[in-house]
């Protein structure tokens, strides 16, 4: 059943799939946050789990990650083959039978497995939402609506966080049953969301099912089957799609190409923004905001469980800015400019803490929660949606599985090493990734292409041309490609008016 056919059409169906896609994060961002406040104290997960050591609690923590790696790389085999809805529909159900498993863990095997278990799920999951939304979503508001990914994913940070909080006063195992129960509220959630909406044109017109993907687009846009303007769409996209199908079926060397494709520089700019994200030190913050104000910086653990949540709260104002800026000024500069304001955040945190004072661990305290801001408005929604919009349809769900699997390899480093860099080097910690965040303003500025406003046909015109940045650092604003440039260079319009006019003289279609 496809509730779309009945009810849901224009901005109706826009939201409904906008709200399924950001359920995804949802779950994503408290699966991030929910470990948080119940690892590294003495408390009864502590007890029951016979006090944890620093290095099995990154264990604990970071081996979802290496499940959400195994659902990336599922999803680059099957992805493509089963389609959006299919993948996030198997994400949810993995994820609930990963919930059953650590809600009712005993040991430690049990909790892992459990944890590797959620996290595959959560990786089909963060490997499939950006795809499903960026191909639905028109591109005047596509920056908007993926950037709302970002938003809930802190906004299940912070659920996760206060949770764990309210839970912590308690003295029986609901103290963590409950919370790590809650995952599979979200995730039946995700399920009956997405069950009762389309598959994406994109996809559909790839599976030479084109009258579908016609009533689909004509549904999100809310017009007749037969508008213009529909029919220059579905082909706008068929012909995009015919292009790439020239060199035959799908090989894995495509990937490697830096021929007239340049998919290598696609997959280069894919894989660096991921580990530009994990590396810019977020995940140091989110996974252990509270281990960190108590060890790093001295504080109770009561004030650290709530500056962890108010840090969040926090994030979450921050993740708010690029809805409103992110079909105004574009990708690359709300990046180039967190950039810097992240690199400032943790020299001066840097800075204060060498001072071993109580009063300047609470102004590094003040430039924590600054880092959140400036991470939420760039860094956080960016990178899951980037890949998406700058790789074609042949190989966008191949390419959005390798940026997600390197996303999850990235955060595992991180988080496997946050504990044990804060009990060796305390807090020079945070002038390593103040160095990398300097690092990532140049790269950002000669390689990464502009894509507000750009149609997804319009995205290969970007790598077309040559050079050591292909045109990037030539470009004014890294814009090297100007809207409905595909539609042009095709001549859709004509061939439009051809068709219609092949229609009007023998009166078929």
């Amino acid at each position: 059943m496809h509730l779309w056919k009945h009810s849901f059409r224009g901005k109706a169906l826009q939201v409904a799939m906008t709200m399924a896609s950001c359920q995804a994060f949802l779950l994503l961002g408290f699966d991030q946050g929910v470990m948080s406040g119940i690892v590294g104290a003495d408390n009864r997960f502590g007890r029951d789990f016979n006090n944890p050591d620093t290095a099995m609690q990154g264990n604990i923590t970071a081996l979802y990650d290496i499940g959400c790696v195994v659902g990336s790389i599922a999803c680059y085999f099957i992805g493509e083959r089963y389609g959006r809805r299919a993948m996030l529909m198997t994400g949810g159900s993995i994820m609930i039978i990963g919930t059953a498993i650590l809600a009712s863990s005993f040991t430690v095997a049990q909790l892992i497995v459990g944890r590797i278990i959620t996290g595959i799920g959560n990786g089909m999951n963060s490997s499939t939402a950006p795809v499903y939304q960026s191909e639905c979503a028109p591109a005047s508001t596509r920056g908007a609506v993926l950037t709302l990914q970002g938003t809930v994913t802190i906004l299940g940070v912070v659920i996760a966080y206060w949770m764990d909080y309210g839970t912590s006063f308690t003295e029986s195992s609901f103290q963590w049953r409950f919370p790590l129960a809650f995952q599979a509220v979200f995730a039946v959630c995700l399920i009956l969301q997405i069950i009762g909406l389309p598959e994406t044109p994109r996809w559909l017109v790839q599976h030479d099912r084109h009258e579908e993907a016609r009533q689909v687009l004509a549904a999100i846009e809310g017009k007749p089957l037969d508008d213009a303007e529909i029919s220059k769409s579905v082909l706008d996209i068929q012909t995009a799609l015919e292009e790439e199908r020239k060199d035959g079926p799908f090989r894995f060397l495509e990937l490697f190409s830096w021929g007239e494709t340049q998919n290598l520089r696609r997959m280069l700019i894919t894989i660096t923004i991921e580990l530009g994200q994990q590396f810019t030190g977020s995940n140091m913050i989110n996974y252990y905001a509270p281990v960190m104000f108590q060890t790093t910086m001295g504080l109770s653990r009561n004030l650290s469980m709530i500056l962890g949540g108010c840090v969040q709260c926090t994030y979450l104002v921050g993740s708010f800015i690029p809805v409103f800026l992110m079909d105004r000024f574009g990708r690359r500069t709300l990046l180039i400019i967190c950039s810097a304001g992240l690199c400032l955040c943790f020299v001066m945190v840097s800075i204060l803490l060498s001072l071993g004072q109580m009063n300047a661990a609470y102004g590094a305290t003040a430039f924590i929660f600054l880092f959140q801001v400036f991470y939420g408005a760039g860094w956080l929604p960016v990178p899951w949606f980037y890949p998406a919009e700058i790789n074609t349809t042949r190989v966008r769900t191949r390419m959005q599985a390798i940026a997600s699997g390197w996303n999850w390899m990235a955060v595992f480093a991180v988080v496997k090493i946050t504990p044990i860099a804060f009990a060796n080097i305390g807090w020079r910690t945070f002038v390593i990734f103040a160095v990398l965040n300097a690092a990532f303003i140049p790269m950002v500025y000669f390689f990464y292409p502009e894509t507000k406003g750009l149609e997804l046909e319009d995205i290969p015109l970007l790598f077309v041309k040559g050079g050591f940045t292909g045109g990037v650092f030539s470009s004014k604003g890294g814009r090297t490609v100007e809207p409905r440039q595909h539609a042009h260079n095709v001549q859709v319009d004509s061939k439009l008016e051809g068709m219609l006019q092949q229609v009007e003289d023998t009166g078929q279609v």
